[in-house]
C-alpha cells in the first residue's frame, strides 16, 4: 500500500488504489475513470474534465475485484487546469458504514 506524499499535515493520509471511479458532474459524466490517490476524507482524480471550486459531484468507487461500489457525495475543493489536469474532491458526508467500507479498499489495495 503506497502512501503518496502531500504538503503540510492532511487530516487523512493520502493512498495509491487501484480502483475506478463514475463522476456525475453539472457538465459531464465520466465512468471507470481510475483514481489518482484516495483517502477517508477525499479522492484525487486526474482528468482533463475539470469542475470549478465549490461544484458538488456524485461519485461511485467501484471496487478492484468488481464486488462492491461505494456511492459518495463529494465537493470539488482544488482543481489544476495544467497538467497534470485534475481535481482534489472532498467527501461531504461519510457515514461510519461507507467509511468502514473505504478503509477495507485501502487496506486491500
Amino acid at each position: 500500500m503506497g502512501e503518496t506524499s502531500g504538503r503540510g499535515t492532511r487530516k487523512f493520509p493520502r493512498y495509491e488504489v487501484t480502483a475506478l471511479v463514475d463522476l456525475t458532474t453539472p457538465s459531464d459524466v465520466l465512468l471507470f475513470h481510475p483514481i489518482k490517490n484516495l483517502s477517508l476524507g477525499g479522492i484525487c482524480i486526474q482528468t482533463p474534465a475539470i469542475e470549478e471550486v465549490g461544484t458538488v459531484i456524485d461519485l461511485v468507487i467501484n471496487f478492484p475485484d468488481g464486488s462492491e461500489s461505494l456511492a459518495i457525495e463529494g465537493v470539488v475543493v482544488r482543481m489544476n487546469r495544467e497538467p497534470p489536469e485534475e481535481m482534489g474532491i472532498s467527501f461531504v458526508e461519510l457515514p461510519e458504514a461507507s467509511r468502514e467500507r473505504l478503509k477495507r479498499l485501502i487496506a486491500n489495495t
